[in-house]
């Protein structure tokens, strides 16, 4: 299988080279944009044929020169910043750049994966389904959760669903994303807090409905993402947009809990106020709903989603992670 893999030094898209490396896949072109960034090291121990700088690539590739090198395109790569406000960069990075390659793949008959968001759902006003009809009503809250919207928004319009595979991913977190800088998961700021201050802190609460810390999140283990992901690319037959998440949502105060029982400490946790820009954009609840996954899973026996690690091992896992500096 030869392999068109885009955010490949990123933190998903690196996490999903080294499931394709496991599985005997290493004929793999990556596009990234490494920068002066550490992302690099997320490369180190992987094995693939050609690199591209993303912003170099998309000529490369609409001049023909790859037709006959690729199979299937994974496209990961993305600006993930749910803070950003530059929304012109947003689209032309998120959605211009994913129809072009999109678009591509069709005219070459190629497979096309590519990563959706939690983010599209807003504050949740539609519920979490990702069936077809939901989608359209939906309503993010930034402009990055606009941009996958809007790209998903045009798979379906041109019933590219029936052609596509796109998930929405929730809140992944695990080894590879020390280069994200804010946009780093909890555990992995949580975990250098206790080691700096030895303690958590965690976002106050607006609203009556939740106490402090007790905000809930869908945090799903980047290894149960693209393992996920890897099942569909072994199944050419499944399309369709699809959750990726637990189906089951955690507070902040739980996942706080963990990183500190993954350390052997007693947890100490100080609650501080967001700031203001953040505060109409914050997401209090998701929580993946899995019946359309299950349905598939049904038909093409991906695996047991009841596999999924529990938030507890799965903090416990990437601490060690943390603990010895290393990488997935």
């Amino acid at each position: 299988m030869k392999v068109l893999l885009t955010g490949g030094a990123g933190f998903i898209g690196s996490c999903m080279l080294w499931r394709l490396n496991n599985a005997g896949i290493t004929d793999i072109t990556v596009v990234d944009h490494l920068g002066s960034s550490e992302k690099w090291k997320n490369l180190t121990g992987k094995r693939f044929e050609n690199y591209f700088e993303k912003d170099k690539f998309l000529d490369y590739l609409e001049s023909g020169k790859l037709n006959r090198n690729i199979d299937i395109v994974i496209h990961l790569g993305a600006c993930t910043s749910t803070t950003e406000q530059n929304a012109t960069y947003m689209m032309e990075n998120n959605y211009v750049y994913s129809r072009r390659i999109a678009d591509w793949a069709l005219k070459t008959k190629k497979r096309f994966l590519y990563a959706s968001s939690a983010a599209t759902y807003g504050a949740g006003e539609e519920g979490y389904s990702d069936t077809d009809e939901v989608t359209p009503r939906l309503k993010p809250l930034n402009v990055y959760g606009y941009s996958k919207h809007a790209f998903d928004l045009w798979v379906l319009r041109n019933g590219l669903e029936e052609e596509f595979v796109g998930f929405k991913f929730f809140n992944v977190f695990g080894p590879n994303e020390g280069h994200k800088g804010d946009m780093r998961s909890m555990v992995n700021k949580g975990y250098k807090q206790i080691k700096t201050k030895g303690m958590i802190r965690l976002f106050n609460s607006y609203k009556p409905k939740y106490k402090a810390g007790e905000q809930k999140r869908d945090f799903v283990y980047v290894k149960d993402a693209v393992e996920l992901v890897y099942h569909f690319v072994e199944h050419p037959e499944a399309r369709g947009l699809y959750n990726i998440g637990t189906g089951k949502a955690g507070t902040w105060n739980e996942l706080a809990n963990a990183i500190f029982s993954a350390l052997g400490m007693k947890p100490k946790i100080e609650y501080f106020d967001m700031p203001e820009t953040l505060k109409d954009k914050y997401q209090y609840f998701t929580e993946a709903d899995l019946k359309k996954l299950k349905e598939a899973n049904k038909i093409h026996k991906f695996f047991d989603l009841h596999e999924f690690h529990s938030l507890e091992k799965a903090v416990k896992d990437y601490v060690n992670y943390l603990e010895s500096g290393t990488y997935l």
